[in-house]
């Protein structure tokens, strides 16, 4: 019997079904997504995978694509002032509420990277799913890509080919509706062709602090030699909600550098899954978190070494302050055919406050013996003794605080190797750490 939750999903998705059919083709695809969601319903917090995720206000939103609504005055001006700074050498482009925007963006690229709307080019309407149907039935992590699926309205699709230089490219992401009246989709199909190269920045924006429901969904396939650096920035507004799922595949000896940092949304959750399907294939997985206030920052990674001498290097950083929780769990499964692998987990916490919590978790799945697998996980609180030191130095308390949590957080943000994007992301997370240390002063 389906759940109140999925009888509303359902209940939506047939009131707008002939307006999705009208702006972006694949009625079949969408009719097998709800069809599944019907079966297996959404995670709940029963799931062992989704028990530190909030998904209370799952309750309260609509589900109707925001991009079917008019927008509210002024809206056009608010996304434009939430818009950062332009990367040099990088092409960019925007999406408002899921949907391409041609006046904010560049003009589609020549070059190596070929970046088309899914809404304008329509030429697979009943395509397979670009993102993965979950492998399992009940209790699957994917669902949620499932409903991007289903309610998409637009998206990106990028394709890449072999050239001299990476291409680099920015994507925009902002969110401007209210998730009472509607939700924001997100959506990117990425494919590297043999010894491609590309650069990609994801950003996910809120337009004037707007309490938006996103489902975001990214589906990479990277082919033999290819080579993907990407970096993902969830800056969403402190009363927004989101849900993201990205799948990847990588051919024999292609790398995926994978760099995301969290720090906005009231409640956010990440899910990955990698699957290192040629031989020599290896991923590098940075990913730093930080949450305030009563925020949620929630993070599930997957990777399957499914062929021989795959390699694998995993780190997290995150910090928790206030009430918050952030909490990543990092499962690597190395299958029976995949001797020679390699994998390292890095898993650090760290609270900042006497409410915070903190959960870290690595898993490890080997079912071969010729393998060399590490993993550490550690949770606890800043270093006494350093903070005097630093305060003894002449540091004000509160300055001497956010030097520390620099120091943690520098195993992540060192990665980032575009100069511009680093010190944006810089200033996002310093504000951050401003706000909360002003919030705490109040309470006080």
């Amino acid at each position: 019997m389906a759940s109140p939750l999925t009888a509303r999903i359902a209940e939506q998705h047939a009131s707008v079904a002939r307006t999705l059919a009208a702006r972006l083709p694949g009625a079949a695809r969408r009719r097998l997504a709800m069809e599944t969601l019907a079966r297996t319903g959404l995670p709940g917090s029963r799931d062992e995978n989704w028990k530190y995720a909030n998904l209370r206000p799952l309750e309260r939103a609509s589900f109707t694509p925001a991009a079917l609504t008019p927008p509210a005055a002024g809206a056009d001006a608010a996304v434009a002032a939430a818009l950062p700074p332009r990367l040099a050498d990088f092409m960019r482009y925007v999406f408002v509420d899921g949907v391409f925007a041609p006046l904010l963006s560049d003009a589609p690229g020549t070059g190596a990277a070929r970046v088309t709307s899914l809404a304008a080019r329509g030429d697979a309407a009943d395509a397979g799913p670009a993102v993965p149907a979950p492998r399992h039935e009940p209790g699957a992590d994917q669902r949620f890509a499932l409903l991007n699926e289903a309610f998409a309205t637009d998206g990106a699709a990028i394709e890449v080919t072999a050239a001299p230089e990476a291409a680099r490219l920015e994507l925009l992401f902002v969110a401007s509706a209210e998730a009472q009246l509607g939700a924001s989709y997100p959506r990117v199909e990425l494919k590297l062709g043999p010894a491609g190269r590309l650069v990609l920045v994801e950003r996910h924006l809120s337009a004037a602090g707007a309490a938006s429901f996103v489902t975001s969904a990214v589906s990479a396939e990277l082919a033999r030699g290819a080579a993907l650096d990407h970096y993902r920035v969830q800056e969403l507004s402190s009363r927004a909600i989101a849900f993201d799922t990205l799948a990847a595949t990588l051919a024999q000896e292609a790398s995926y550098r994978l760099h995301a940092v969290g720090s906005g949304a009231a409640a956010c959750r990440s899910t990955l899954g990698v699957r290192l399907a040629g031989e020599h294939a290896r991923v590098a997985l940075a990913v730093a978190a930080l949450g305030d206030r009563t925020q949620v920052q929630d993070a599930y990674a997957l990777i399957e070494h499914l062929a021989p001498h795959t390699r694998t290097a995993q780190t997290f950083r995150g910090i928790s302050a206030a009430r918050a929780r952030v909490a990543f769990n990092g499962k690597i499964v190395v299958a029976r055919d995949a001797h020679g692998s390699d994998s390292r987990q890095s898993l650090r916490g760290l609270l900042a406050g006497p409410e915070a919590e903190i959960d870290v978790r690595p898993q490890l799945e080997i079912y071969t013996d010729d393998v060399r697998c590490s993993h550490g996980a550690t949770a606890g609180k800043l270093d006494d003794n350093m903070l005097f030191y630093l305060l003894s130095r002449g540091l004000e308390r509160d300055s001497a605080l956010r030097a520390l949590k620099w120091a943690f957080l520098e195993d992540v943000i060192a990665t980032i190797e575009v100069p511009e994007l680093r010190r944006q992301v810089e200033e996002r997370l310093a504000g951050a750490m401003q706000d909360g240390a002003a919030l705490r002063e109040e309470l006080i």
